[in-house]
């Protein structure tokens, strides 16, 4: 079981990662249930690293307090591990699929029309299709660095869940989880894995 002074920075670490959530986001992306994400959220509000609007959006996001929080707890997290190595040459890796990530995203977003690059409106199943079969392929490299990820520091095991379920669920007709979907499409989580990878190493944007 994970002790619960890593689970709650694993719940700031969210919020640091994903931006402004509700619960049911900080849920999808601790895997979490919703009672524990909100009771950890709680006690960070308590302890003044995270706020609550419940102005209509209901979110929560971090202080600034709680972003020099996360940022001690990454740190120390990799060099009390020694994880750098591992994750430094995981991000590299990482870095060389961003750009096809990118480019099988725009695939999916617009497609050729007589010579024209048009907004996809997915009345063609079979060009979707074969923008399917890339990511897949894609995903099937993707794993294996998420695997490497995971054995350095297994708190990113997650995106590996996170992008197989979205990329499934895709494969069954919710086509928004490629790239639409506001907070769980592939796209999303593999953007997430992104920012905390720059977080987690100390790399400015």
């Amino acid at each position: 079981m994970t002790p619960p002074h890593r689970t709650r920075m694993l719940v700031l670490h969210a919020l640091r990662c994903a931006g402004h959530a509700g619960l049911p986001r900080v849920s999808a992306v601790t895997g979490l249930d919703e009672s524990e994400a909100e009771s950890e959220l709680i006690d960070l509000a308590v302890a003044g690293l995270v706020t609550h609007s419940a102005d209509g959006f209901n979110v929560w996001g971090l202080t600034d307090a709680g972003r020099t929080a996360d940022a001690k707890w990454t740190a120390d997290e990799l060099e009390a591990d020694g994880a750098r190595p591992a994750v430094a040459a995981a991000y590299e890796r990482f870095l060389a699929l961003n750009t096809e990530l990118l480019d099988l995203c725009t695939a999916w977003q617009l497609r050729p029309l007589d010579g024209v690059m048009t907004v996809n409106d997915h009345g063609d199943p079979a060009y979707d299709h074969r923008v399917l079969d890339r990511f897949a392929d894609f995903d099937r490299r993707a794993a294996i660095v998420c695997a490497e990820l995971a054995a350095a520091l297994p708190r990113f095991g997650r995106y590996r869940t996170r992008l197989a379920e979205a990329l499934d669920r895709a494969h069954a007709g919710e086509l928004d989880y490629v790239a639409d979907h506001i907070s769980s499409s592939y796209h999303i989580v593999w953007a997430q894995l992104h920012e905390d990878l720059l977080a987690t190493l100390g790399i400015p944007r």
